[in-house]
């Protein structure tokens, strides 16, 4: 297979080459110019791969940027590529991905992107159509993003009104539809995002429509922003596989999770504290996420549903919440933990002295992760009081059950 390249843009700044050497073999190579501009070992692309003047392995970072299972064979499909074939996947589709990154080797034509608007019809087709159209793909699509579940990609008109991005046109908001197996599901997604809001570890405003019949939850992306004159920006981010630089594949597709070879909380505790401005802030902000999870009783926090943010190509900070289902409302789905927290396994298990344990293995001292658990229950605690979650009574009345045994330590896990 004949080498071939693929320019990869940062605010309009070429800052790297992607090298296709031989199947499926990706090197990423800085540029002149971000070798001249940033410090060695800033993580502009990703932690994965820090600034260097050597190409470095890229393939599991870029595998990190297409969606698995079904869309992504429908995907490729229509690419007429193999689904192993990374390369052309992003050659095709890798001008609005998950992040600031784009892959391309024009430079940006911003006057060729636009919006095509949806109605409320033509919006309830296109979601009625994501088993054969993934993500809402067309011949003028140039979009990815990861993930198992039916997506749609969208972009909010300034009226509330949806669109479709066109031509690699910067995407704000995604569409996730109800798994049929799980009837509730976007709900109660949703009403657990809202108490994450609450509790300030995260900002993606939750909203649960009818498309056509079909529930779904749609969140606002955290990695675009609106700048001068409401023009939409991308923000770069990393999911903690590519920050990693692992691939979510293997084995058998679940190497994001810690049981199979995935990574851990103490991996991505250590690359906040290696790249964070205020490693320690970053550490306790984990920290309270972790506990959100354990009070909503989800199970499947995997290396895919936390990223870390670039808000400036030398550090990163832990992202916002953006996935965050209460597995525990669904007794068939599992209990075992997507990462293991204090060394337990189940997500039923794990009280103040498992939190305590974990927090203590990534640097935190033991009062002050006690003191970290503490706020992060009474805060939930008042959140739940306050209706925030009363659409789900059963999310509430959980949440309050977990707390209250956080608090009291009553669990010896």
């Amino acid at each position: 297979m004949p080498k071939a390249e693929l320019g990869v843009w940062l605010d309009d700044v070429r800052v790297a080459t992607l090298e296709r050497r031989r199947w499926n073999d990706l090197r990423l190579r800085y540029s002149d110019q971000a070798l001249s501009r940033w410090p060695r070992n800033a993580p502009i692309v990703s932690c994965s791969l820090p600034l260097d003047d050597r190409p470095q392995k890229a393939t599991e970072f870029c595998v990190g940027l297409l969606p698995e299972g079904r869309a992504l064979e429908a995907l490729a499909a229509r690419a007429g590529v193999s689904v192993t074939d990374t390369f052309e996947l992003l050659a095709r589709y890798g001008r609005d991905v998950a992040g600031a990154l784009v892959f391309a080797n024009a430079a940006i034509d911003r006057a060729a992107q636009s919006v095509e608007p949806y109605t409320p019809d033509s919006l309830a087709v296109a979601v009625g159509e994501l088993a054969d159209q993934p993500l809402g793909v067309q011949d003028d699509s140039e979009l990815s993003i990861a993930g198992l579940q039916d997506k749609l990609l969208l972009v909010r008109a300034p009226d509330g009104s949806w669109g479709r991005p066109v031509h690699g046109a910067p995407s704000t908001h995604i569409l996730k539809v109800e798994d049929r197996r799980w009837p509730g599901m976007a709900v109660a997604e949703g009403a657990a995002l809202r108490l994450a809001e609450a509790i300030e570890l995260t900002a993606i405003a939750p909203e649960v429509i009818d498309a056509g019949g079909i529930p779904c939850l749609v969140v606002r992306r955290f990695d675009r922003e609106l700048g001068d004159g409401g023009a939409v920006q991308r923000l770069h981010q990393e999911d903690l596989c590519q920050a990693l630089g692992r691939s979510p594949r293997g084995p058998g597709g679940r190497g994001k999770y810690e049981a199979f070879g995935g990574p851990g909380l103490l991996d991505l505790a250590r690359l906040l504290d290696q790249y964070a401005v205020d490693g320690v802030a970053e550490l306790e902000r984990l920290l309270a996420a972790v506990v959100f999870g354990v009070a909503i009783g989800n199970a499947d926090a995997h290396a895919k549903n936390l990223a870390v943010v670039h808000r400036t190509p030398t550090h990163v900070e832990l992202a916002p919440l953006y996935d965050t289902v209460p597995t525990v409302l669904w007794p068939r789905l599992r209990d075992q933990l997507a990462m293991t927290v204090g060394g337990v396994t189940r997500a039923s298990e794990v009280g103040r002295d498992a939190l305590v344990k974990e927090a203590t293995a990534w640097g935190l001292s033991r009062d002050r992760a006690r003191s970290v658990i503490a706020a992060t229950a009474l805060a939930l605690d008042a959140a739940v009081a306050r209706g925030v979650v009363a659409d789900v009574p059963a999310l509430g009345e959980h949440v309050r059950f977990a707390t209250r045994r956080l608090r009291e330590g009553s669990v010896t896990s």
